[in-house]
């Protein structure tokens, strides 16, 4: 019998962003009788940087041998966190899951180029720092709940204000959050002799709010999958 239930806890999660495909389609996995293929965008933000946002595109939506390269793409779909198959361990992978893509010739209006609706929960503490400039940050970490009991774990920041209210937020809060994709370039250090440059990805928060609701048991299985 179904669990009536069931959807209380589904979050919202949903993406639209619009730029220029950067590199060819390639095969990422298969799920069942379907293929799904991973390729770049490039999205650029009203200061003219971009931000480079990795796409899984089922190969129902895209002619898989088609040359793409340097198209101006509009794609809604979902944020989502699939676990890394290669040889490094605990890595994430963060894609939009496509589930409706456009080819167009307007070039994109980085005002409304990326957009991001999540509906979540707070599943690690929130952790709040100064930058050396004085700037205030606040790292969160969000399950976004799917049917099936399937959770996505999303990093988000916020800066600011934003950073001083998101820093009292606790384990288990739900939170509603607009903002957008970014993406970031770090250098990793592996030993006292080596390091590598490396990309993280997450959402930029614009504005957010905490929603009164019970946490639910998904939560805290959330909450024990991300650590």
């Amino acid at each position: 019998m179904a669990n009536k239930n069931a959807n209380k806890n589904i979050g919202t999660n949903y993406v639209t962003v619009t730029g220029k495909v950067e590199s060819d389609f390639e095969f990422s996995h298969k799920s069942g009788n379907k293929s799904f293929y991973m390729t770049k965008i490039a999205v650029k933000r009203l200061s003219d940087v971009e931000d480079h946002i990795q796409l899984i595109v089922p190969e129902t939506l895209i002619d898989t041998a088609g040359d793409y390269v340097g198209k101006c793409v509009r794609v809604r779909g979902n944020y989502r966190s699939y676990n890394n198959r290669g040889e490094q361990k605990n890595r994430v992978l963060l894609a939009v899951f496509t589930k409706e893509i456009t080819f167009t010739d307007e070039e994109p209006d980085a005002r409304k180029s990326n957009r991001v609706h999540l509906d979540g929960y707070i599943c690690k503490k929130p952790v709040y720092r100064k930058t050396p400039k004085g700037r205030e940050i606040t790292d969160l970490f969000i399950a976004v709940n799917r049917p099936f009991r399937h959770s996505d774990y999303i990093p988000c920041i916020c800066c600011g204000n934003n950073a001083v209210i998101a820093s009292e937020y606790k384990v288990g809060d739900r939170v509603n959050i607009l903002g957008r994709i970014q993406s970031r370039e770090y250098t990793k250090r592996i030993s006292e002799t080596e390091s590598e440059k490396r990309v993280a990805y997450e959402v930029s928060i614009n504005s957010m709010r905490k929603e009164e609701v019970e946490q639910p048991e998904e939560c805290e299985k959330a909450g024990e999958a991300a650590e």
